[in-house]
This record gives C-alpha cells, structure tokens and sequence, in this order.
C-alpha cells in the first residue's frame, strides 16, 4: 500500500494519472506474484509431508486472503488518489 502511494506521488507528479494507474498495477502484481508463491510453497510442502495437507492448504488460503486484502486496499488508495484530483 506504501508502495504505491510513494509511486502516486513520485510518478503523478511527472506523469498525471499515469502514476496513479503504475502504482495500482504495481500492488495487483506483486500481489499476484505473492499468490504464486504461496501455492508453490504450499503444493511443495504437501508433497513432502502428506499427512499435514489440511493445516497447510488451510494457512495458505488464510495468508492468500490477508494478501488479497492489501492489495484491494492499495487499488483502493490509488483510485481514490485518482478522484481526489
């Protein structure tokens, strides 16, 4: 969320809505990529210790959740950033 207000006022400056629509993409990317990651570690866990399949996949869909969350909430800033103008 940090990281996208710190483009909007960065980039905005130079480039108008340009940084505001970087700095949105920026959070559902590295979201995205914090998705990927999650369910490789967690598809790599279970491979390796079966018997632990259901505490694993229930922590990474709560992690999975909490991360879509700020990444809402970052798009969230950005777009009000956008009409705040």
């Amino acid at each position: 969320m940090m990281l996208a207000t710190f483009l909007q006022a960065a980039v905005g400056a130079a480039f108008g809505n340009a940084g505001i629509a970087l700095g949105a993409a920026i959070a559902v990317v590295g979201a995205a990529m914090g998705l990927g990651r999650i369910g490789q570690s967690a598809m790599e866990s279970i491979a390796r210790q079966p018997q632990a399949a259901g505490d694993i996949r229930s922590s990474m869909i709560l992690i999975g959740a909490f991360m879509e969350g700020v990444s809402l909430l970052a798009v969230i800033v950005c777009l009000l950033a956008l009409y705040a103008k």
